[in-house]
């Protein structure tokens, strides 16, 4: 029996975690010794949905015709979908109505944490809700000095020059506009903001902001990963300073690669990720500049050993082992 990674409208979330999350699925699978494919067949019995545009939902429809499993994964929710685009704010309920519809036509959906995990029920979902993470590639990013060396011979960065990076979308939910004004607060640290939306999608305040930015920062754009990996590896703090998430592929990946890693403290990490022990967190700007620049000034302990521990325990083996479970238990193979 195969699985069907449904790929309907990938080359719109390719560049998303979204995106990520399904290559880490096909990885889970296999490392599970479960074939995948994009295509339908007779030897398809499950299908995995990762998005929720009318393709899916129409998707998730035929499969159930065919009499196929339907894995629903909730990447997505209302809360996180505001403070987005252009109109997210005003659209957020019908966006509500609209990823409840799609969810709802799984016979299992599965969802990266316990926090995402409470907001689905909230919605009134009567399918059988699992938390799953979506897992980091641990052989991939790992902590390497010639990946870092690599980094800052591309960016002409000098040995000792320290570096703070992020990575996301320019939509103010990530924490763009923050970041910003951190870049500003700190002006004798080199600043990078990986990641990229087209301007006209965004609101003006967040391209003015982008447009008048302090020298300090650069925004490389969107870049592949084997160049995301070098600069997790190449710099020396990675801020994320994201107000909602459902769990942050990009922070399990700068874990991986042994960096000190700084997350605003919202209710996502309650439980996995400590305070102190794991992560450093941080409640508004201020706080972050605070904790950003004691970070870099060798102020406060190193957890990054116990931080690289949270990411192998999201491996994609380890996280194709529960995946199976969940199958089991729910009769899906």
């Amino acid at each position: 029996m195969q699985v069907n990674l449904y790929s309907g409208s990938f080359s719109l979330i390719r560049r998303s975690g979204v995106g990520q999350a399904i290559l880490h699925q096909k990885e889970m699978l296999e490392c599970i010794g479960i074939k995948t494919t994009t295509h339908w067949s007779d030897s398809v019995g499950v299908v995995h949905i990762n998005t929720i545009f009318p393709d899916s939902l129409a998707a998730s429809l035929i499969a159930r015709l065919k009499k196929k499993k339907i894995v629903y994964y909730g990447h997505s929710t209302m809360e996180d979908f505001r403070s987005s685009f252009k109109c997210s704010n005003f659209l957020a309920p019908f966006f509500k109505r609209w990823i409840k519809r799609c969810y709802e036509n799984g016979d299992v959906i599965i969802t990266p944490t316990e926090y995402s995990k409470k907001i689905l029920k909230s919605y009134g979902i009567k399918k059988p809700i699992y938390s799953l993470s979506n897992g980091v590639d641990t052989d991939f990013f790992k902590p390497s000095n010639e990946r870092r060396m690599a980094f800052r011979l591309k960016y002409g960065l000098n040995p000792d020059e320290k570096v703070v990076m992020s990575v996301g979308h320019y939509i103010e939910r990530k924490g763009i506009l923050d970041f910003i004004e951190l870049a500003r607060k700190m002006p004798q640290v080199k600043f990078f903001w990986f990641g990229y939306t087209n301007l006209n999608l965004v609101p003006k305040k967040i391209s003015s902001a982008i447009k008048n930015a302090p020298e300090n920062l650069c925004f490389p754009g969107y870049v592949e990963q084997s160049e995301l990996r070098d600069a997790y590896c190449g710099c020396d703090l990675f801020d994320f300073m994201s107000t909602e998430e459902t769990e942050g592929i990009v922070v399990l990946e700068a874990l991986a690669c042994g960096i000190p890693t700084i997350v605003r403290n919202i209710p996502v990490y309650n439980g996995w990720l400590k305070n102190g022990i794991n992560i450093y967190k941080a409640s508004d700007l201020n706080s972050f500049a605070e904790k950003s620049k004691c970070v870099l000034n060798g102020q406060l302990p190193d957890v990054t050993i116990a931080g690289e521990q949270v990411a192998q325990g999201r491996s994609i083996s380890k996280v194709g082992k529960k995946l199976m479970e969940i199958y089991k238990i729910e009769h899906i193979l």
